[in-house]
């Protein structure tokens, strides 16, 4: 095997097993909601029946591709969470229609 080969297979190699490493453009900005994963268990109760998603919260800053400071409220503590904890919150639609307007 060529070092260049080579030095090609240790790259693909070290992707694979740490895909963070490809830069990530498709992020959340600041001012965007998203839903926090936090698979909090309480005692006596199924993991399956909780909640796990938490949110919405609103990202703050964006300290790298990976990593972003996300906040509840205006007055509740920041939390910096890793993107894979991460998920777009999408609101939902408000009627189209006012019921008032028709029979």
């Amino acid at each position: 095997m060529t070092e260049e080969r080579a030095d090609d297979t240790v790259e693909d190699y070290s992707l694979k097993l740490r895909p963070e490493l490809i830069s990530n453009n498709s992020g959340y900005q600041a001012g965007d909601e998203v839903w926090l994963y936090n698979p909090a268990r309480r005692k006596g109760r199924s993991p399956k029946l909780q909640k796990s998603w938490e949110g919405p919260y609103t990202v703050i800053k964006r300290i790298n591709d990976l990593v972003y400071r996300i906040q509840r409220g205006p007055r509740a503590k920041m939390k910096v969470v890793h993107l894979d904890r991460l998920a777009p919150y999408r609101r939902p639609h408000e009627e189209l229609v006012d019921r008032d307007d028709h029979p």
